[in-house]
This record gives structure tokens, C-alpha cells and sequence, in this order.
């Protein structure tokens, strides 16, 4: 399963991340990381996957 967030991470960053956390301040600092720059939002992503 971490396999298929880590995907969608890569394709989008938010989403990933809101498979793993739901809608809390990660989900939402993802959104600002990926509007600012999409490699920040890809880095957060993977890193809130994997770190659980």
C-alpha cells in the first residue's frame, strides 16, 4: 500500500499525502510546499509516507 501513496505522491504531492495524514497540517503544508515549488511538495510527501 505505501508503494501506491508513494506513486501518487510523485504524480501529486497533496494527495499522497492525504491518503496517509487525512486533512491536517501536513496535508495542507504539502499544498503550500507544492505551490511554491514541485520537488519541495514530492520531497514532504515521500518524507510523511515514509516516516510512518
Amino acid at each position: 500500500m505505501d508503494l501506491i501513496k508513494i506513486i501518487l505522491a510523485v504524480i501529486l504531492p497533496p494527495l499522497g499525502t492525504a491518503m496517509e495524514v487525512g486533512l491536517s497540517k501536513h496535508f495542507w503544508f504539502n499544498i503550500v510546499l507544492t505551490l511554491l515549488g514541485y520537488i519541495p511538495g514530492i520531497v514532504h510527501a515521500v518524507y510523511i509516507i515514509a516516516r510512518r
